[in-house]
């Protein structure tokens, strides 16, 4: 049965595009954990556009479940995750002008500085997961990189359009999940997920998590929060 991450980052894009103290994103956390989901994900981009540092801040004493921080390799980030001490540091790559986070992170060209970054974090007591594509010789990287966990990148899967472009998607999720599951490796997922097209990824043998945000934080508008992570755990588990 896979678990439930829920990223709040767009409880905080709302609030910045007033500028204003709300909506409190350490409000919808806490509302997320009640209804039941099992992590609270945050990204702190290096232009802060939504999460900002004492969001973190407050998160790490609000969240009384486990707190996954996606973040870059930027060396004033890692020294901020260092001193906030969140249960988990997720290194995603990051482009100033992308949307979204666009592909998962190269962790075969960048083995050495991902490695130092990795090790950094391990020795403040932080898990380090990896988010990469679903690609052999990146899940074969990222267990030499020193990390614990991997996170598979699913956006070619959520964007597949149609039925047989999904499938091989999700073959190549799956293959890659028993491959790294292989080399010890636990397994999360997520990116593009949503409520029609979640399942098949949650069905993956050895899935342990699924961390969504946008798609979750979009049905709030209509049925509430609360209602929300609850019909994405009834999909997930």
């Amino acid at each position: 049965m896979a678990k439930l991450g829920v990223n709040i980052d767009h409880v905080a894009t709302v609030r910045e595009a007033r500028g204003t103290t709300m909506p409190d994103p350490v409000e919808a956390a806490r509302a997320c954990v009640k209804s039941g989901c099992d992590s609270i994900v945050c990204h702190l981009r290096e232009d802060r556009r939504h999460i900002k540092d004492a969001d973190v801040v407050r998160l790490r004493k609000a969240v009384k479940t486990r707190l996954n921080l996606e973040m870059s390799i930027a060396k004033d980030i890692v020294k901020f995750a260092c001193g906030v001490k969140p249960d988990q540091a997720t290194l995603v790559p990051e482009r100033r002008k992308e949307l979204t986070t666009e592909g998962g992170l190269d962790v075969r060209a960048n083995i050495a500085q991902i490695r130092s970054v990795v090790s950094a974090l391990k020795s403040c007591g932080i898990d380090v997961s990896l988010f990469i594509g679903p690609v052999r010789s990146q899940v074969d990287a990222s267990a030499k990189a020193g990390a614990r966990i991997i996170e598979l990148h699913t956006g070619e899967y959520a964007n597949a359009g149609s039925g047989a472009e999904r499938k091989k998607e999700l073959d190549k999720l799956a293959h890659s999940a028993r491959y790294a599951l292989s080399l010890g490796l636990e397994v999360n997922a997520g990116h593009g997920l949503d409520y029609g097209n979640v399942k098949p990824v949650a069905e993956i043998k050895g899935m342990n998590e699924l961390n969504i945000g946008y798609s979750i934080i979009s049905r709030s508008i209509f049925v509430g929060l609360g209602r929300a992570v609850e019909e994405m755990l009834d999909l997930v588990r």
